[in-house]
């Protein structure tokens, strides 16, 4: 990869509409937004001092492979995330043109549907958590006798409350369609599905497995339901090699599992209490988080991850 200055927060000439944990969202106009992936990185709901490089450009780049490809199972609000492209559609961004290239994404305004649409292909996570507690998945029961990281077959529809702050909360389908009415709420489930399944398939092709995503949709002004905010990344998805899966354990992963790891030692040790503000981080620990994230879109595009001005 061409080298390229960390971000840890953008600040551009437009007006800003909201900042995350990762991302600023711009108003271009009033029919598009900019979206800008920083290289900050959180663990334990925590956003770490150092930014780990690459990172941005490797959410913002992968979402565009993905959201190219997938084109044809679902309408996204992607227009382009080629920095040329979007110079000469905002052109007062043309002095920043360098701080942005790669990491930043115009998108179509569609304001988001208030939920996250989980699909759990593999039991893990928070999903383990529940499962091993109490036989359940959001309260819904589930068959007895499974391990952790075992393959869900078909698929689980998770859906979950949307959090600034903390942790997502996992909810019934039922529930979401109380609050959404059940035609939404349905089309909302079948199109997880469709995304989930065509994105499992050509990863699982390049080595990887898809244990779990999430996706956002948004309902544009014409009506139109799209798939928004990012997809099928490290930060939003489980990403496991092929080669080492093994049910009934914890599996390897292509995120940020070496900060993990390493602020869990912390933890462990009694020398954090998992909350702001966060330890230092050693450079090796930053440089593994960063090959984590380009392996994984090396693996899934088939290129090197190259950044243009």
């Amino acid at each position: 990869m061409r080298s390229q200055a960390t971000l840890v927060q953008s600040r551009l000439p437009l007006p800003l509409l909201r900042r995350g944990k990762v991302r600023e969202v711009y108003e271009v106009d009033r029919e598009h937004l900019l979206i800008v992936a920083s290289d900050r990185v959180s663990a334990f709901d925590v956003v770490m001092r150092e930014p780990v490089p690459s990172k941005g450009a490797v959410l913002t780049q992968l979402s565009a492979f993905w959201f190219e490809r997938l084109a044809e199972v679902f309408p996204s609000h992607y227009i382009t995330a080629r920095t040329g492209e979007i110079v000469d559609r905002v052109p007062e961004l043309a002095a920043i043109r360098a701080e942005l290239a790669g990491r930043a994404m115009l998108v179509r305004r569609a304001p988001p549907v208030p939920f996250e649409c989980v699909v759990r292909g593999y039991l893990s996570g928070s999903a383990w958590a529940e499962y091993r507690a109490r036989g359940t998945l959001a309260g819904e029961r589930l068959p007895g006798g499974l391990v952790e990281s075992q393959r869900l077959d078909p698929p689980l529809f998770s859906p979950a409350t949307k959090a600034e702050t903390g942790h997502d909360l996992n909810i019934t389908f039922s529930a979401v369609a109380e609050a959404l009415g059940p035609e939404l709420a349905g089309r909302l489930r079948e199109a997880s599905f469709a995304i989930y399944q065509a994105g499992r398939d050509h990863a699982a092709r390049n080595g990887i497995i898809i244990a779990d995503t999430k996706f956002e949709f948004g309902i544009d002004p014409q009506g139109e339901l799209r798939l928004i905010d990012e997809l099928l990344t490290p930060d939003s998805s489980r990403f496991w090699p092929a080669d080492r899966y093994q049910a009934g354990h914890a599996q390897p992963s292509f995120d940020k599992q070496p900060l993990r790891d390493y602020l869990a030692s912390l933890k462990a040790s009694s020398q954090w209490n998992g909350e702001a503000p966060p330890p230092a981080l050693p450079p090796e620990v930053v440089q593994a988080t960063s090959r984590r994230y380009l392996e994984a879109f090396r693996l899934l595009t088939g290129r090197d991850l190259v950044v243009d001005a």
